[in-house]
């Protein structure tokens, strides 16, 4: 994960060198979708590892196969729809509804093809991802991950020598790295995995194929909601403001994924465990790891977002070298609100565990598009444009508050309990972490400061996380997976007395 962000934020910054403000923030509004889709995956995925985990906790190898089958097909068919939904809405996107320079409507209209077939192989890829974080496969999601971050630094470095349209160029190679990644999941999982084959695909279980129709149409409804809240505000933007808003407001967006990077794939590695707790019939396990889940993806997040927020002008002038307006607050306040979502993060997973999510897709959905409606009165009013993120705030922390209703509703955990092992841990040290950094910002800003910042930082919320963020049990566990690795190291007398030993 350090690698692929590294590499990836110094790809957006070749990109955007390369296209420039006006063609950068074209792609972010034609074609942005691509860059949610990871959302959009990993919220499908769960419909399909949610139910592979549930019968993995069961110990019931036929409905595993029937799962992945049925899933398939599903996930086709979604695709399939997606796209046929896509073009039928390009028909008048382009028709004088989104605020693009005449000479560059072609380009764009090129780039909104290449989305469609993305989101195609990106949602047929859905059961293979599934299968892997159901056997807890992270090793070759890395693999992939890294060959899809070097594949988009490879275009990025291509951009610099392209004669032809580098925005249309850009789009088609863009496309061409999902198509990629499908065919290595794909390629893995039918010759790993005995669940996974094409066989099945003859069999349809109806009753199956529509409780899984029913899952998935509940995610994916939900999933849209935040793709479609991520995109109206775009379009949003874009109609009020123009394409340099656009360019704002799409690297706000890639500094908030890449700085998730380390919370996601923390939740990709527990979800497995929260699912199949449910399947065997522990719930109260599958509460606590939920918490868990929470607590750690906020920590994850914040001591990486907390220093970036405080020292985001710097880090945007070394990173980008040309800023477009409004980047800086849009990117402190996207930071903001991904955090706020983070103390609920491993909520959202205990509901899908639970199988009944319909009502909560309903409400939470109905809430984040609430945002919409909000942003265009603002606009209309025209106050300023980091109002639009205000209220994006402000609308995660309710969308928290009903996570804990649904929570409570469905699962029977007690609000106090959440308090206990997540906000009232995660105060102080988020405190802490605050106030080193407004300490360290009284200095003279440039790229040494950032450096001071992000150290400081770093060895005042570690301490603070373990001693005041942490209970008794996840410090007793942190302890024996330190005794752990400590036996395993070379030249440990422990470790030497436990190889030569004979029993």
């Amino acid at each position: 994960m350090l690698f692929t962000m590294a590499i990836s934020l110094y790809a957006t910054r070749l990109v955007l060198n390369a296209l420039g403000s006006t063609d950068y923030g074209i792609f972010n509004l034609v074609a942005g979708v691509i860059a949610m889709l990871s959302f959009l995956n990993a919220a499908m995925t769960t419909s399909t590892q949610r139910f592979l985990s549930y019968y993995q906790g069961k110990m019931d190898r036929e409905m595993q196969r029937k799962v992945f089958a049925n899933s398939l097909l599903l996930h086709i068919a979604i695709g399939l729809f997606l796209v046929l939904v896509l073009e039928l809405c390009g028909l008048f996107l382009f028709d004088g509804f989104l605020n693009i320079p005449l000479n560059r409507i072609a380009e764009a209209k090129t780039i909104y093809h290449f989305m469609s077939a993305t989101v195609f192989f990106t949602v047929v890829a859905v059961p293979f991802n599934g299968s892997l974080i159901a056997h807890e496969n992270m090793l070759w999601i890395a693999i992939v991950n890294i060959l899809e971050t070097l594949l988009k630094l490879a275009i990025a470095i291509a951009l610099l020598h392209i004669t032809k349209d580098k925005l249309t160029m850009y789009g088609l190679l863009t496309a061409g790295v999902s198509v990629v990644s499908f065919l290595l999941y794909a390629f893995y999982c039918f010759k790993k995995y005995d669940e996974c084959n094409i066989s099945g695909l003859t069999r349809v279980d109806r009753p199956l194929l529509k409780e899984l129709t029913s899952f998935a149409g509940w995610n994916l409804f939900g999933s849209l909601c935040g793709v479609g809240r991520s995109q109206g505000l775009a379009i949003l933007l874009n109609i009020f403001l123009g394409t340099i808003a656009n360019a704002a407001y799409g690297i706000a967006n890639q500094v908030a994924s890449q700085l998730s990077f380390f919370s996601a794939t923390m939740l990709r590695a527990l979800n497995p465990q929260i699912m199949k707790s449910e399947g065997q019939g522990d719930r109260d396990r599958m509460l606590r790891l939920s918490l868990i889940a929470s607590k750690f993806g906020f920590f994850l997040l914040a001591v990486f977002a907390i220093p970036c927020i405080f020292e985001m002008p710097v880090i945007l002038k070394l990173w980008l070298k040309n800023v477009p307006e409004s980047t800086v607050v849009f990117c402190r306040l996207i930071l903001v609100g991904t955090l706020i979502s983070q103390m609920t993060i491993g909520l959202q997973s205990a509901i899908q565990a639970t199988g009944n999510i319909k009502g909560y897709q309903v409400v939470i959905g109905s809430l984040i598009l609430l945002n919409l409606p909000v942003s265009y009165i603002l606009l209309y009013m025209r106050l300023p444009a980091y109002t639009v993120l205000v209220s994006f705030c402000v609308i995660e922390f309710l969308a928290c508050a009903a996570r804990l209703y649904f929570l409570k509703a469905k699962a029977g955990m007690q609000v106090g309990q959440y308090f206990d092992r997540v906000i009232f841990k995660i105060a102080l040290p988020t405190a802490i972490n605050i106030g080193v950094c407004m300490l360290t910002g009284r200095m003279h800003a440039d790229a040494w400061r950032v450096l001071i910042t992000v150290a400081v930082s770093f060895a005042a919320f570690l301490p603070a996380i373990y001693f005041a963020g942490l209970n008794d049990d996840e410090k007793e566990m942190i302890q024996r997976l330190k005794n752990s690795l400590l036996s395993k190291l070379p030249g440990n007398k422990s470790s030497f007395r436990l190889k030569n030993s004979n029993p």
